[in-house]
C-alpha cells in the first residue's frame, strides 16, 4: 500500500541553522505530518535517514549551499524517501544542483500553504520512480533468464521466452520469480558450450 492523500507521514527536516529548524517542526506539525527527526549535521544525517526511514526528507537552504548539497547527497544515497528542497528564495542555480542530486521538488518557506501539494505530488512521484526500478530490474531478470536458456538449450529468443512463459504458467509462478531462479542458478549448471 502506498502514500494517500491525508496520510500523516514521517518527516526528516535537515538544515544547518538550528533556528530555521525550529521555524519548520510547527509548520510540518500543521500539515498534520509528525518530524520524525530534525538534523543539522551532514555526517549525521545519512545515520538519521537510515534509522529512521521517514517518508519524506525536506532539506533547507541554509548559509551555504554546499552543506545543504551534502546533505542531500547523504539522504538520496540511502534511497529511503523522497527530497525536497526547501528555499527561503528561489535560487535557480541551487535548484540546479539539487536537481542533479536527486530532489524531487523545491519549494519556498513563504509559501506553506502549497507544502501539502508539493508532498502529495512528490510522494506519488517517488512511488512511479521505485514502480519503473522494480520494472526495469524484473525486465533484465527476464533478459538474462532468456540468455541462459538460448545458451543451454540452443533456441532462439522467443523460443526461450514461450518456455519461460509456458513454465510458469504451468507452475502457477510468476514470471519475473521464475526468471529470477534461472538466473541464479546459472552458476549451478553446468557448462554445456564446449
Amino acid at each position: 500500500m502506498g502514500y494517500l492523500a491525508g496520510d500523516q507521514l514521517r518527516v526528516l527536516i535537515a538544515n544547518e541553522r538550528q533556528d530555521r529548524l525550529a521555524l519548520l517542526v510547527p509548520i510540518v506539525a500543521q500539515l498534520g505530518h509528525e518530524v520524525i527527526a530534525h538534523e543539522s549535521d551532514v555526517a549525521e544525517v545519512a545515520a538519521v535517514t537510515a534509522r529512521e526511514r521517514p517518508d519524506v526528507a525536506l532539506v533547507g537552504l541554509g548559509q551555504s549551499s554546499k552543506h545543504a548539497l551534502e546533505m542531500i547527497d547523504q539522504i538520496v544515497k540511502e534511497a529511503a524517501c523522497p527530497v525536497i528542497a526547501l528555499l527561503h528564495a528561489p535560487d535557480r542555480e541551487f535548484v540546479n544542483e539539487a536537481s542533479k542530486r536527486g530532489v524531487f521538488a523545491a519549494i519556498t518557506d513563504r509559501e506553506p500553504d502549497e507544502w501539502q501539494n508539493a508532498l502529495d505530488i512528490v510522494l506519488r512521484r517517488f512511488a512511479e520512480y521505485h514502480d519503473l526500478e522494480a520494472a526495469f530490474a524484473r525486465r533484465s531478470t527476464i533478459e538474462r533468464a532468456k540468455g541462459i536458456l538460448m545458451e543451454r538449450h540452443s533456441i532462439n529468443e522467443d523460443e526461450a521466452f514461450a518456455m519461460l512463459r509456458d513454465h510458469a504458467r504451468d507452475a502457477n509462478q510468476k514470471l519475473a520469480d521464475l526468471a529470477a531462479a534461472v538466473a541464479d542458478g546459472q552458476a549451478l549448471l553446468p557448462n554445456q558450450s564446449r
